[in-house]
This record gives C-alpha cells, structure tokens and sequence, in this order.
C-alpha cells in the first residue's frame, strides 16, 4: 500500500510509464524509468532517451562496428558492461601462480596442474590418465616474469574482446584457444612438459586481429605484436611456441565463426561451430600424437 502523499508525487513512478511504480534512477538524467525502460550502464542504468542521445554521439567508427556486429540493444548492453571474466581469469591465475611462489608447495601445485602429453596415453607412457590436464595448464606458470607477462596480455585484451563479445563467448574463446595450444603441444612436441596461458593469450590476440580486421579498424600495429611474440619463441629456450601457435590458429578460427555468425538467429550455429572445434581437437590428440611416439 502507498501513502496518497506518495501516488501524487510523480518522481515515484516512471517518467515515460506514469502508471509504473518505481525507485530506479536514470544515472544521466535521474529521472525514475521502470524495469522495461532501463538498459545497464557501466554504472546503474540509463533511460531510453539517453541511450539514443549516447547513441548519436559515437564515433563513426563505433557506429561502423555496432552495424557489422548486429548493433542491436543487446550487443550495446552488454558493451557496456564490465569485463567480468577477465577479473575473474586474472583472480585466479594470479592466485595460482601466486601459490606456486611458495617454497615446496609451489612444486607440488605446478606438478599435479602442468601437461605433458603422456598424461594423455597411459599405455605408453608411465603417466596416469589425467586429461583434464590440457586445460590446468593454463593456470600454473613458469615464475613470476611468465604470469605477470600473461596477466597483462590477458588484462589489455580482455577489455577490448569481453565487451565486444560477451562473457559466455569469450570464456570460450579463451578457454578453447588454451586447448588448442595444449593440443599442439601433445602432436608437434608430446616429449614436452608445458605450463602457462600463452595458448589462450595467443588466440585472443589472433582473435582480436580478425575482428578488429572485419569492422574496419587498423590492426597493423596488433599484427606486429602478434609476430614479434611468436618469433620471439624459437630464439629462446623454454618456451613452448607449439603452445603459441595452436591458440593463435583456434583463435582465429574462432574469430573467423563469430564473424560469420553475429546475427541473432545465427547464434545457433556459434554453439554449434565452437563444440565442433573442441570435438575436432579432442579427435586430433585422440589420433595423430600416437603415432608420433611409437615412431
């Protein structure tokens, strides 16, 4: 029940629903909008009228890139929202890596998490079975130099692609892209005990190469980058370019499906494509490292 005081003061009901009833603010104009008018913000939420002003005022880049990837309400959203699993990625990882900087428990943390491709063939190798290894190591590292690195690839990049994409994709993009580092680690070097996110780093970075290519932006700059650090494997020792370069090719294939996928009735087929790629993997280090240790 309301107070007659309350019914007659109209800041208490949405401005563009006066039968509605509410206690949210516009966070740019601070008028009272109700659940169907609101539309999240980096910060609370923003009414119709100020999402169209917002609108109207981008660059004509961003209004390039909202028309290739749909530009509906749904893709502005969740732009707006903050790279949730990206803090949540670099949360635990860094906690990890953190842990593994602790004498003798550090040890024992990288060795139950590391991959080497005999996890994946018992009968061949004097390992256990311990698939889920292929993902774990992703999040241990080499010392604090290797996570720190990673962390701040991971933290630059997530804040461009996460918006962009969504959380739901681009966790998988993310976690995908590190299996397909493992998966190359497992055909190109099985004798190869790996650690670290450089897999999953590499596909955001191709990833974002891509996309960045497909809305018109200027990626010349990323590409640099992207080959200098793959070269950078094969001049020093200890790093598992393998890793490198399996991430990079599962993110832009990736890359490649969701740009061909955007519209909403396409999603579908983003689901599709994306666990065709992880079964495509799996069949691939079902198969072909075998082969390559018996010989």
């Amino acid at each position: 029940m309301t107070t007659p005081e309350f019914a007659s003061n109209r800041e208490n009901f949405c401005y563009r629903h006066p039968d509605r009833q509410s206690f949210v603010l516009c966070q740019r104009c601070m008028r009272t909008i109700c659940g169907e008018c609101q539309t999240p913000a980096p910060v609370g939420v923003i009414c119709p009228e100020c999402m169209k002003a917002e609108r109207q005022n981008r660059t004509p880049a961003q209004k390039r890139a909202a028309r290739r990837w749909g530009g509906g309400s749904t893709i502005t959203a969740t732009r707006s929202g903050k790279p949730i699993v990206t803090y949540v990625l670099l949360a635990v990882t860094s906690f990890i890596g953190l842990l593994q900087l602790i004498p003798g428990l550090g040890d024992a943390i990288t060795s139950q998490l590391l991959f080497a491709a005999g996890y994946l063939y018992p009968t061949l190798s004097l390992y256990p079975f311990e698939p889920w290894r292929l993902l774990t190591a992703m999040f241990v590292h080499g010392g604090f130099i290797h996570l720190a690195l990673n962390m701040l690839a991971l933290w630059m990049l997530g804040q461009n692609l996460e918006p962009m994409l969504g959380r739901a994709r681009f966790l998988a993009l993310y976690l995908i892209s590190g299996l397909g580092g493992s998966v190359m680690v497992a055909v190109l070097a099985p004798s190869t005990a790996t650690v670290g996110a450089s897999g999953a780093i590499f596909g955001l970075m191709a990833s974002l190469l891509i996309i960045g290519r497909h809305i018109g932006a200027n990626v010349t700059g990323l590409l640099v980058i992207l080959g200098v650090n793959f070269a950078f494997g094969f001049f020093v020792g200890g790093i598992a370019w393998q890793a490198h370069l399996g991430g990079a090719i599962v993110g832009a294939l990736l890359a490649l499906i969701l740009t061909r996928t955007k519209r909403p009735e396409q999603r579908i087929w983003q689901v599709i494509l994306f666990a065709a790629t992880v079964v495509l993997l799996i069949v691939v280090v079902a198969f072909v490292p075998p082969l390559i240790i018996l010989a």
